[in-house]
């Protein structure tokens, strides 16, 4: 029974070596085939990292294109319309505001009587006229105002009047403007109010003007020296900034010369955008 029994156990022994090799080798493969298979993702994902990267930078850059054209197309048309605003502004404003300046108006009103008011109809009879609703329309009515004007500030006439008989006159009997073109637009100029202001029942009655020292036959109704060269300098300032801010930023964009000024990059427009493989 002792035989036996050693006999079993000398028998079973050999059979547990061979099972946990066969373990320890599919483990083996196991781990190898993880490794391979967390290394082949590693890799792809690293490999699409920079694609990812590219093609955001490829957007980026073609958003960048875009605002570039249309801030381009702004500036282009900025440009013109500062030209033709200018254009405009020439013979409305900068003429007549230099013209103003030339004529040397004083600052401080003087008295001016109305002596004479003619209401005129056709374009024969309307030489010229006293006040005017447009200055490129054509004279078919006309208020022609003639006064009578001395040099005694109209402050002081106030303080102390004087009989009109006895005032010895500086100028007599010249024409009489609504300003110093003789010509406005609605509603800063309206000539009905402006006959109703100065003619008709007011005629003989003292009121300040403006007389210019270069011309002394010319006098005015209206003149402010600040609002004159107020509006001259927004005319000339304006336009001309912005249409030189404009050409600017075009010419620096592109510009040859300016691009090879700026050590810039010498790549062509369409190298920019992406090829067919990308």
């Amino acid at each position: 029974m002792k035989k036996s029994s050693t006999a079993t156990t000398t028998m079973s022994l050999p059979t547990s070596p061979t099972i946990s090799a066969h373990t320890i080798t599919g483990s083996k493969i196991s781990l190898s085939s993880t490794k391979t298979a967390t290394s082949g993702r590693s890799s792809r994902s690293s490999m699409q990292s920079p694609q990812k990267k590219k093609k955001s930078d490829l957007e980026l850059e073609t958003i960048l294109e875009k605002a570039k054209f249309y801030t381009s197309l702004c500036l282009g048309t900025t440009a013109i319309l500062s030209v033709f605003a200018f254009l405009f502004l020439i013979p409305f404003v900068v003429d007549p505001a230099i013209s103003t300046i030339i004529a040397d108006y004083d600052p401080v009103p003087v008295t001016c009587v109305v002596i004479d008011h003619v209401y005129a109809e056709g374009i024969r009879n309307c030489s010229w006229s006293s006040c005017r609703e447009g200055c490129t329309s054509s004279l078919t009515k006309c208020h022609q105002l003639y006064v009578n004007y001395t040099r005694i500030p109209y402050s002081e006439w106030e303080k102390n009047p004087q009989e009109l008989d006895k005032v010895q006159w500086d100028v007599s009997y010249t024409k009489f403007l609504i300003n110093s073109e003789g010509c406005g637009y609605p509603p800063t100029t309206n000539c009905s109010v402006f006959a109703r202001q100065y003619g008709y029942s007011h005629i003989g009655e003292p009121f300040p003007c403006y007389y210019s020292r270069a011309y002394p036959e010319v006098v005015i109704g209206r003149y402010s020296w600040e609002n004159n060269l107020y509006h001259l300098v927004l005319s000339l300032i304006i336009p001309n900034v912005l249409f030189a801010i404009s050409i600017g930023v075009l010419s620096y964009w592109y510009c040859p010369c300016c691009d090879k000024a700026c050590n810039k990059s010498s790549r062509v427009y369409a190298e920019k955008f992406p090829s067919k493989e990308e």
